[in-house]
């Protein structure tokens, strides 16, 4: 898998503005990728050096639609800790 379709976005919340004072950032990432290629795709386009890599899986909700019901999305979410005192653009000023 191509280092840039492993990250499809930042994830930009409340909790993950906290995290990033300590150095860790929130990304929605590929399903199938793993912690090695979540790291590298990090690290290549961020030009960072990534400690630690943590993921975890987010079941997508059960909707009513009407009469019927369907089910978001489920999707993988990736908490990534970087060097201490090293940032990433995109976060920055938020």
């Amino acid at each position: 898998m191509h280092p840039y379709e492993v990250l499809r976005r930042p994830l930009v919340t409340e909790k993950s503005t906290m995290l990033s004072a300590q150095s860790k950032f929130v990304f929605e990432v590929a399903m199938g990728a793993n912690k090695l290629q979540i790291a590298e795709a990090v690290q290549k386009a961020f030009d960072v050096h990534v400690m630690e890599v943590n993921t975890m899986h987010v079941r997508g909700k059960v909707k009513r639609f009407g009469k019927s019901q369907g089910q978001q999305v489920s999707w993988k979410k990736a908490i990534v800790t970087l060097r201490p005192g090293e940032q990433i653009q995109v976060f920055e000023g938020i």
